[in-house]
């Protein structure tokens, strides 16, 4: 791993892999609030044109997160009529 300030490896990886907040706190064993903080608050004053890169990406995130909460409910009432047969 390397030397560089935790928020600034989140960041990459979000970047790189366009996991979600609850995906990259997964792939880390953190928390997703503290994922959130680290990638919002803390990385703003640390490397701030790194930080508008990764906003972006939060911001399509959360402008679809409707439509993935969508797909996962009419997924989960498929499987249980499906079950029901």
């Amino acid at each position: 791993m390397s030397n560089d300030p935790r928020p600034l490896i989140l960041a990459r990886h979000v970047l790189r892999s366009g996991d979600t907040v609850r995906a990259t706190a997964k792939v880390f064993s953190l928390g997703k609030s503290t994922v959130h903080k680290e990638l919002t608050k803390t990385l703003k004053k640390l490397d701030y044109p790194l930080y508008l890169e990764v906003k972006a990406v939060l911001d399509e995130h959360a402008a679809v997160r409707h439509i993935r909460g969508g797909e996962a409910t009419k997924n989960k009432y498929f499987l249980l009529r499906k079950e029901k047969k």
